[in-house]
């Protein structure tokens, strides 16, 4: 048998701590390694595969699209973009909408944009005020609106533009905006971070705090967007409408595209300021399309508010078990518990041993994003399996 992880040793840079197995199929919660052995899959392509692996849905949007038309360019006009774009748009607050290839990228393109429009309305203002603690993508200007200083230290000097102030304080943005400051850039909960959830009243101070000096609010919502917490689109959830959004993750179900959506007066982009080869093609905008409509038309979001809920709900009971477990945390299907010490590394390996493939978000926390589509013996089966993993740590 090909030992596929040694060979892996010899390609690739070693930029990321993989665990010690091999995937080579999957259905909808479960996946397969070389081995033959089965895995509740509680990490769902790090939030990506929203309809579960292989969803009938999405394998046929894929293969009949794929024998159709696969890359054009946006030279030309296609069908599966402009459907994409019109299913985004009338199921959102905004107006006009822009398609690229992942997150990063989504949030590249948004501040571009809102810098566009600080040139355009703000006397040249170019600042983005983010969080700390958050996470926008690993492209070096995204590295910088990242608060996390970990991934700043290797690329110093990192980008200029981006302030990063204390989450869920209204007061640090306040201090951080200036007379340069074009945009303030949140995710409306923070996943890599940890799944730290701000305060009901949070957002709404931002928005109001945008409002009143004429900048731009943007939400990543690469993580939270397409249901991923029990709305369509996170904002809802927090009563404001961001001026830009971004979406990558599970807008494919597991094909690569991501978008950034704009109100009217934000869309300010020209002709030639911006553009992707690879973005919006119609085998992803296929795809996305039929995702999008799958979640939409079975009120996935629905059913993830319940079993968000109950998943929550079982956690908090291993809580009340296991006096190492300090808090329980999370919105809808992103969910994360938070240990008194750094135990995630040995707790996830052990799940992983037993069938169960957890996220170690943080040494001392771990985060639950399983597909959409799961259902309570999955989140059942899940639970048994940590809880005897508790037992022995």
């Amino acid at each position: 048998m090909t030992d596929w992880q040694k060979l892996e040793k010899n390609y690739f840079m070693p930029t990321i701590k993989r665990m010690p197995v091999t995937l080579v199929k999957g259905k909808g919660v479960q996946v397969w390694d070389d081995k033959g052995r089965e895995y509740l899959d509680f990490t769902a392509g790090w939030g990506v595969n929203s309809l579960g692996h292989c969803h009938p849905v999405l394998v046929k949007a894929l293969t009949e699209q794929a024998k159709t038309l696969i890359q054009t360019s946006n030279q030309f006009y296609t069908i599966p973009q402009i459907q994409l774009a019109g299913l985004l748009i009338e199921n959102s607050c905004f107006d006009k909408v822009f398609f690229c290839n992942s997150g990063a990228e989504a949030n590249e393109g948004a501040v571009k944009l809102a810098r566009r429009y600080g040139k355009l309305h703000l006397n040249g203002a170019y600042k983005v005020v983010t969080a700390l603690n958050s996470f926008h993508g690993r492209t070096l200007a995204m590295t910088a609106a990242t608060g996390q200083r970990k991934f700043h230290e290797p690329y110093l000097p990192i980008p200029d533009g981006f302030i990063n102030v204390e989450y869920n304080n209204i007061g640090a943005i306040k201090k951080g905006t200036s007379s340069q400051t074009c945009a303030v850039m949140l995710e409306p909960v923070q996943g890599e971070g940890g799944v730290n959830i701000p305060d009901d009243s949070y957002l709404k101070a931002v928005r109001a705090w945008c409002d009143r000096k004429g900048i731009l609010l943007i939400l990543d919502e690469v993580q939270t967007g397409i249901g991923r917490i029990g709305t369509l689109f996170g904002y809802e959830q927090f009563n404001v409408e961001p001026d830009i959004i971004t979406l990558a993750k599970g807008l494919g179900g597991g094909i690569p595209i991501g978008a950034f959506l704009a109100k009217e007066k934000a869309a300010v982009f020209a002709l030639g300021e911006h553009g992707s080869t690879f973005g919006g093609n119609p085998l992803a905008c296929a795809v996305g399309y039929a995702t999008l409509q799958f979640v939409i038309e079975n009120d996935i979001p629905d059913k993830v508010k319940r079993n968000g809920a109950y998943l929550l709900s079982q956690l908090n009971k291993l809580k009340s078990k296991y006096d190492f477990i300090v808090e329980v945390r999370g919105r809808g299907l992103l969910a994360a518990i938070q240990f008194n010490s750094d135990l995630t590394q040995d707790i996830v390996k052990s799940c992983m041993e037993r069938g169960l493939l957890l996220n170690p978000v943080k040494p001392n926390a771990i985060r639950f994003m399983p597909p959409l589509t799961v259902a309570k013996k999955d989140i059942d089966a899940a639970i048994g399996i940590l809880d005897k993993v508790l037992a022995k740590a």
